[in-house]
């Protein structure tokens, strides 16, 4: 009797062993197997998530079958501690393997919402709300506005909603300090914490991206850093025979040729005509300098420029007066203008005036830089005429 006890109990255990072998090859299928989602998919990681929390809300999503198989599999491949925060691009079908390895992967996080400011030049700044759509990559705006009008409900409620939005902060090259910081100020994602604005040409113009709630002081300190490391490198690589006597004449003349010209192929010869003046004693004569005085540092007039404002002694930015340089910088250039102040063209030219499509002509004659003068003239007569 005893014999066939044990052989029955002997039975059931191969039985229970073949059942388990089965279970663990069914579960190993289904972890590599393609997932139940028909379409790419969003997924935030929160900080802190336990692998159960987020198995469950991978299951919630439709993206995994089963959270029992995901963290078995999980603690099988030793990935179970390896979570990593932030948001991902699910691919439709993505097997529970392939959910595992883009979590546990560290990868750069892909979110869903970008809103990028821009600053203006009137001390404000331009909102975009874009919807990257899940598998292809393709963007669509949602929302677009000025810093002085109304936000629209889908931002609001998207920002409400505690949905992940990656905010970016585009500045342009050429803004001034009040300018760039106003604009800022304009960012409703931001924290106006500025007393005293920095010092004119020390902001690296470029794209930031921050979180929401940073202070804009933690921007401004990344963007000095930013310009130091642009301004000590090009200084260092300079040409030796330039008539600028340190890195910050080199910031004040790149300010200048930035506010001149944002033709990319002309800044180097925009940069040989200043350094030529300056090395013959001629006077700049640019009038972005008599703005930057007259404006008070605001950098623009939204009006042309007096004849008074030209004859005023009293505006230490008057290049039409004062010999060299002006005092400081008057905008916040950019690498490519700096580097052009280092490393001019060389050229002969000792003039230059806008030619109306954007760029400038140049001239080594006063006689030959009045006929352009007077070119000019008649493309501003044209362009005033079409307008009236």
């Amino acid at each position: 009797m005893w014999k066939h006890i044990a052989a029955n109990a002997f039975s059931l255990l191969i039985v229970a062993l073949i059942a388990f072998a089965g279970a663990i090859a069914w579960g190993q299928r289904q972890f590599v197997e393609p997932g139940p989602a028909a379409e790419a998919a969003y997924f935030e990681v929160a900080r802190g998530a336990s692998l159960a929390e987020v198995g469950d809300n991978l299951a919630a999503a439709g993206i995994i079958s089963s959270p029992v198989i995901f963290r078995l599999g999980a603690r099988y491949t030793e990935r179970a501690d390896e979570l990593r925060f932030g948001n991902y691009e699910i691919p439709a079908g993505a097997s529970m393997q392939e959910v595992l390895e883009i979590i546990t992967s560290g990868g750069q996080s892909t979110f869903r919402y970008t809103a990028t400011y821009v600053i203006r030049g009137q001390g404000n700044g331009e909102m975009r709300l874009r919807e990257r759509l899940p598998g292809g990559g393709e963007q669509i705006d949602l929302a677009v506005f000025g810093s002085d009008e109304p936000v629209p409900e889908d931002y609001t409620a998207l920002v409400e909603g505690g949905t992940p939005i990656v905010y970016r902060v585009v500045v342009p090259e050429g803004m001034t300090v009040w300018q760039i910081v106003n604009g800022m100020r304009g960012a409703e994602f931001l924290v106006d914490d500025v007393e005293d604005l920095p010092q004119e040409g020390t902001l690296a113009p470029d794209t930031y991206e921050v979180a929401r709630g940073t202070a804009i002081s933690e921007i401004l300190a990344d963007m000095i850093e930013a310009q130091t490391d642009i301004l000590v490198a090009a200084w260092a690589g300079r040409d030796e025979d330039l008539p600028l006597e340190n890195a910050r004449e080199a910031l004040i003349l790149a300010s200048i040729i930035e506010k001149e010209t944002g033709v990319s192929s002309e800044r180097d010869q925009v940069a040989g005509v200043f350094v030529n003046r300056l090395e013959q004693g001629i006077r700049l004569q640019t009038d972005p300098t008599i703005i930057y005085g007259e404006s008070e540092g605001q950098g623009f007039l939204g009006r042309g420029i007096r004849a008074s404002e030209l004859a005023n002694a009293d505006n230490p930015w008057n290049t039409y007066l004062i010999d060299g340089l002006p005092p400081t910088p008057i905008a916040n250039p950019g690498r490519a203008a700096i580097e052009a102040a280092v490393n001019p063209a060389e050229t002969e030219y000792i003039y230059f005036v806008a030619d109306g499509t954007g760029g400038h002509a140049f001239a080594v004659t006063l006689e030959e830089h009045n006929r352009n003068v007077a070119a000019w003239r008649v493309i501003e007569a044209e362009r005033a005429a079409q307008e009236n």
